[in-house]
């Protein structure tokens, strides 16, 4: 059978995805960066494991999550592209400290070499969005700008659970879309992380990596950084820049240790700096949100408390009602 016909893809749909990532040859030596976020359970790590064709990042199901640093995993596409796959632990998960979150933060944009290129934000076509999501977004905007929607590629795990329904992600947005999505979507893409057909697992990929390719043409192959981003890339290209000026120096090997150290020390500190600054911006972002989230009320279970390190936390817990007028239910 024509493999076009297998994958649910016309001959010029896809001469026209491969043609986009000839035409940006000019800077495909490059790995795009692609950050995975979203709340926890959404099927974010499960999403990445998807996109690099084998299991990578451990997407079991556990209460507290299961991704606790970022990690990353770099692979080659068919058509010759370096992705570079960015799992997060729910950097904007706002049941976390900020403290946390912002040290993650902060290495998340250093294994970022050249910016990010797109921000996959997995949110789960199983339930209603809820208000998790909407703090996700807002927080988003406040650490990174505005601009970083223009990054953001909204994906939908849970097509399987759809498409039993006989539902399409159509379908599912104009029931279930919030105003504060509808106002910044660009791209969507609905996604089935369980699929066994080889068939549409191509596709699936081939269709977000479209997506990609499509934002980075669209800014001639920048990716995204801005003040923060500027001043977290610095610092190690600092440390890297007095490291080799010492390995040619000729000094004794008490001292070369001494100066090390010494290098060690100052990086630290100027990354702490950072984290600090991340986790302030995170805290007014938090703080920005609280009394919208205050009128929930008590039965909402909607509280702040600090951590054992002093740092600001906010938990939510909203029930999420059944879908009315659907005879299948996706929850």
């Amino acid at each position: 059978m024509n493999s076009y016909l297998q994958s649910g893809k016309t001959m010029e749909q896809e001469l026209m995805y491969k043609g986009g990532a000839q035409q940006k040859g000019q800077f495909s030596k490059q790995a795009e960066n692609i950050v995975l976020v979203g709340r926890t359970g959404n099927g974010k790590s499960a999403t990445g494991n998807s996109l690099i064709g084998k299991k990578v990042f451990d997407s079991k199901t556990h209460a507290t999550g299961v991704t606790i640093k970022c990690q990353t995993h770099e692979f080659v596409t068919k058509y010759g592209n370096t992705i570079n796959v960015i799992d997060t632990p729910g950097l904007f998960d706002l049941s976390v400290s900020a403290n946390n979150i912002s040290k993650e933060i902060v290495k998340c944009l250093t294994l970022a070499k050249g910016g990010i290129h797109a921000v996959l934000l997995v949110l789960s076509a199983r339930t209603r969005i809820t208000q998790e999501e909407e703090n996700t977004l807002t927080a988003l905007q406040s650490l990174f700008g505005s601009k970083i929607l223009d990054y953001v590629i909204f994906v939908f795990t849970g097509g399987d659970v759809l498409e039993e329904c006989n539902e399409t992600l159509d379908d599912y947005l104009g029931r279930d879309c919030p105003d504060f999505i509808k106002g910044v979507i660009r791209m969507s893409v609905l996604i089935d992380n369980k699929t066994r057909d080889e068939g549409k697992k191509a596709e699936q990929v081939d269709k977000l990596l479209s997506l990609v390719d499509e934002i980075r043409r669209s800014k001639h192959g920048e990716g995204y950084t801005n003040d923060m981003y500027d001043e977290i890339k610095r610092k190690p290209d600092k440390l890297q820049e007095q490291q080799k000026m010492l390995e040619l120096e000729n000094h004794p090997k008490e001292m070369v240790s001494m100066k090390k150290d010494h290098f060690d020390e100052w990086y630290q500190e100027n990354m702490n700096q950072l984290s600090n600054k991340v986790e302030k911006k995170l805290k007014d972002a938090l703080e920005a949100l609280e009394k919208p989230l205050g009128k929930v009320g008590k039965d909402k279970n909607v509280h702040w408390e600090t951590d054992d390190e002093q740092s600001l936390k906010l938990t939510v817990s909203i029930p999420v009602p059944p879908i009315p007028g659907s005879s299948c239910s996706i929850l």
